[in-house]
């Protein structure tokens, strides 16, 4: 990991302990807790994608969240969610096993995210995640090296909400009616609202708990306080609901 401006860049994959050991151990502290739990699964291959989908059927989880951010070890490498065929692949094979709704993890990366997300909502998904990490780099300026291992990682914090805010109001343009949890670089009430007018129907905090492992209920608190103030009665009514800028510069 490596701290950069208004960010922080990793490298460190998607460690945990499975998803026999997590069904058995964290999903049931989840539920005793009333928590509404979305999975997110990640897998080298489309079968890896589909084998944790069809474990995870007839327990207690609301939603799973595919990463489609992984590297597709059966095409060289490439990443799944850079490719529309790939994703739509990956998709159609998880809502296939699925019993509950599927959101498809996107990044910003794509050089068409817009057509991407088409894809995989033709695929099955029900709902789209708005965006992974941005892939960047660090070097170090006196010795040269890479400051990661490997080369490149990804870049998550303040630093990249604007993208994400683009690339949600982006998707929501295109596809007004599906459901879109936005996320990337939230820190602030603010920036909550600011997705919540770009198109998201959600939101979710990531790099910010670093900072604060409260960052969720703080916010969520805070954004009460923020849509009273301002007179709306709940945070749905804020959806889509940017406004074009008029008139000359400030």
């Amino acid at each position: 990991m490596v701290e950069t401006p208004s960010g922080m860049l990793n490298a460190i994959g998607l460690q945990n302990p499975g998803v026999d050991a997590w069904v058995a151990e964290d999903l049931p502290w989840l539920t005793r807790r009333g928590a509404t739990t979305i999975v997110s699964i990640a897998g080298d291959t489309v079968e890896d994608f589909v084998h944790v989908a069809r474990r995870l059927r007839g327990s207690a989880v609301d939603a799973i969240e595919v990463n489609l951010s992984c590297p597709n070890v059966e095409h060289r490498g490439l990443v799944f969610a850079l490719d529309a065929e790939a994703s739509t692949e990956v998709i159609r094979g998880v809502a296939r096993v699925a019993d509950v709704p599927v959101f498809a993890k996107l990044s910003a990366d794509a050089s068409d995210v817009v057509a991407v997300a088409r894809a995989v909502v033709s695929a099955g998904a029900t709902g789209l995640t708005l965006i992974n990490t941005v892939l960047g780099m660090a070097i170090d300026p006196v010795s040269g090296r890479m400051q990661l291992a490997n080369g490149y990682g990804g870049l998550s914090g303040p630093a990249i909400r604007p993208i994400a805010v683009r690339v949600v109001h982006q998707v929501h343009t295109a596809l007004p009616q599906v459901p879109i949890i936005g996320c990337g670089g939230v820190r602030t009430v603010e920036d909550v609202v600011q997705f919540l007018r770009a198109g998201a129907t959600a939101v979710a905090v990531g790099t910010g708990t670093f900072v604060d492992p409260f960052a969720a209920e703080t916010l969520r608190v805070g954004l009460e306080a923020w849509l009273e103030r301002h007179g709306h009665a709940r945070a749905a009514d804020l959806v889509g609901t940017v406004q074009p800028r008029r008139g000359g510069a400030v």
